[in-house]
């Protein structure tokens, strides 16, 4: 697939110390740049826009995003973090969030290669329960993408194009995409 921008490129996200888990830092900086492409498809004017009054706003997503993110990193998996006061951009723009979020993870890619096997498999506090660090950080990522979900949602709502993700949309598509539409596309073998 072809994106329009990647923030954290392959070459910025270092080798896993433990092998074995280099597969988590290329996931984390690929869905970094994923969500950065939905939030950067909204306008200024979407910030506080919402589809219903119990939904959260456009700009409520973006800061939940980064501050549950830290919180997640800080609290359960034990990285070192800038103070929760620090995280939200002081400019409240779609491209002040979108780079905030960007550096953030960025800057624990680092961290999260020099995990060892032990410690990515260690039990860490996870709210009132312990589950392994490798688990906590996959929580996360979901987590993420759930979000970056609501707010594909909302672009759709807003009638505009939603950017591919893990394939072609109805608004983007290439030569040789292939989504899985049909029984007989499910049932194909290599």
């Amino acid at each position: 697939m072809n994106y329009d921008r990647i923030d954290i490129s392959d070459h910025q996200v270092p080798r896993a110390a433990a092998p074995v888990f280099q597969h988590l830092l290329d996931t984390y900086a690929s869905e970094t740049n994923k969500t950065a492409s939905v939030w950067r498809t909204l306008a200024p004017a979407d910030l506080p826009w919402r589809p219903h009054p119990r939904s959260s706003t456009v700009e409520e997503i973006m800061k939940h995003q980064l501050l549950s993110e830290r919180r997640f990193f800080a609290e359960f998996l034990g990285c070192p973090e800038p103070p929760a006061t620090e995280i939200l951009p002081p400019e409240q723009t779609i491209e002040a969030y979108t780079l905030r979020l960007v550096h953030l993870a960025a800057a624990r890619l680092p961290w999260l290669g020099a995990l060892s096997e032990p410690e990515w498999l260690a039990p860490a506090n996870f709210f009132d329960v312990q589950r392994q660090r490798v688990w906590i950080f996959l929580r996360r990522v979901l987590h993420s993408a759930h979000h970056r979900t609501q707010l594909t949602v909302y672009i759709r709502l807003l009638n505009r194009a939603v950017p591919s993700i893990y394939g072609p949309t109805a608004d983007v598509t290439w030569s040789g995409a292939d989504p899985t539409l049909t029984v007989d596309a499910a049932a194909r073998r290599p």
